[in-house]
């Protein structure tokens, strides 16, 4: 298993869209496996492959206190949605900036798993909250794009100010 560097907004390379696994191969399970690893060292509970430039529709959560739940959904794709919920969401994507998002309360999921075997299944609350989070970077989409334009550009200035600082 490998550690793989995160993409940060405004980065590009984080609004491609994610293009859909022909075959669930060992390739594809060793990507997920550390897609894995990388984000447990972030630490966070949701990683999309978009976000480590691989542009392949493969998410991986895990929203256990102890990480011991981790899910792999391959080209995953929401076929229900109701009622709303407001949660206040983060992204290794766009690090230290927390804001309410309304999504889906409940959604239903159709997805491969590592086995390329199609599973579907219902999921609330946080975890629907992070499926949704994570297929929206498959399409290109993050959560900052949300925000009102104010609140996006804010937080923009200030993660280009940090990548600035960095160099």
């Amino acid at each position: 298993m490998a550690l793989m560097n995160i993409l940060h907004f405004p980065d590009p390379r984080l609004r491609n869209i994610a293009q859909p696994v022909d075959e669930v191969n060992d390739d594809i399970r060793q990507l997920a496996a550390d897609m894995l690893e990388t984000m447990y060292a972030a630490p966070g509970i949701g990683l999309a492959a978009i976000q480590v430039n691989v542009e392949k529709r493969v998410i991986v959560i895990d929203i256990s206190e102890d990480q011991s739940q981790p899910l792999t959904l391959i080209n995953p794709e929401i076929v229900a949605a109701e009622g709303e919920r407001e949660y206040q969401e983060g992204c290794l994507s766009v690090p230290e900036a927390y804001e309410v998002v309304s999504r889906a309360d409940t959604i239903r999921v159709k997805a491969l798993d590592l086995q390329g075997e199609v599973q579907e299944f219902e999921a609330e609350g946080l975890l629907a909250t992070c499926i949704q989070h994570e297929i929206d970077h498959l399409d290109g989409k993050l959560f900052v794009d949300y925000l009102s334009n104010l609140k996006r550009q804010r937080i923009k200035k200030r993660l280009e100010k940090h990548q600035k600082q960095k160099l």
